[in-house]
């Protein structure tokens, strides 16, 4: 039986990821910070859901939690680097730095200190990395200013990856959602409901289970097909045209 982690599984996408992963066969061990609903979700999924508590950008804690695993979960065939956030939507000029830092070391520096701690193993085990990136990645907006960037690094990181992997039978992808409901615009507009419910009021979103859809197939494709990269939106939702300053 296979085996993925899946970072940010106590909510939005990364839930989805572990119900779809469990529904295929799979045994799935899900992170995050929250232990409730950690628990709650290994409740509802049975004994191939293993729950593993820890705060991506502490280093110290997922080595300690993920040594104490259970045997049979300790081999990773896929990892799902799914945990990440945006803080505020302010200019770049009107920002709080503090959220920068924590975007930066959520999206980019934990997500690069985990792939590097398990590319041993994915690499004996002919694994699969996927990366959870945005179409913030390719396409800027005001306001997106460091959650767009640590976005694109998480593109670039995936495709530079497949270049050092060659040969090894890694596969790596880079998936670029864009409108999804899910927690996410709640948390990035301070725990404000209204402002999230506001902002994909009639666009009929994208849901977490169907990027779960789109991240399991990835990962169930003929050990030879590797999809470098894959950008997923609403039907309605589009590209933005230029943006225009008038002086005067």
């Amino acid at each position: 039986m296979k085996t993925a982690l899946i970072t940010g599984a106590t909510s939005g996408i990364g839930e989805a990821c572990a119900r779809a992963f469990i529904g295929a066969g799979w045994q799935v061990v899900g992170t995050g910070r929250r232990t409730e609903r950690l628990e709650r979700l290994a409740a509802e999924l049975g004994e191939r859901f293993q729950p593993c508590v820890y705060d991506v950008r502490d280093e110290a804690a997922r080595d300690s939690a993920l040594a104490a695993l259970p045997q049979a979960f300790r081999g990773i065939d896929c990892l799902v680097n799914n945990a990440g956030l945006a803080l505020g939507s302010a200019k770049a000029q009107d920002a709080d730095l503090d959220a920068w830092r924590t975007m930066i070391d959520t999206n980019v520096t934990a997500l690069a200190s985990l792939t590097h701690k398990l590319l041993p193993q994915l690499i004996e085990r002919r694994g699969a990395i996927v990366m959870l990136s945005s179409v913030a990645a390719t396409y800027p907006y005001t306001g997106g200013n460091i959650y767009g960037g640590t976005k694109a690094f998480v593109r670039q990181f995936a495709l530079g990856l497949r270049s050092d992997l060659a040969g090894t039978g890694v596969r790596v992808t880079s998936i670029e959602p864009g409108m999804v409901e899910t927690e996410f615009t709640v948390v990035r507009n301070g725990g404000d409901q209204a402002a999230s419910d506001n902002f994909y009021a009639g666009v009929n979103p994208l849901t977490g289970a169907d990027i779960a859809d789109v991240v399991l197939w990835v990962a169930t494709q003929p050990p030879h097909v590797n999809i470098n990269a894959l950008e997923v939106m609403p039907v309605n939702q589009s590209f933005a045209g230029f943006q225009v300053a008038r002086e005067g």
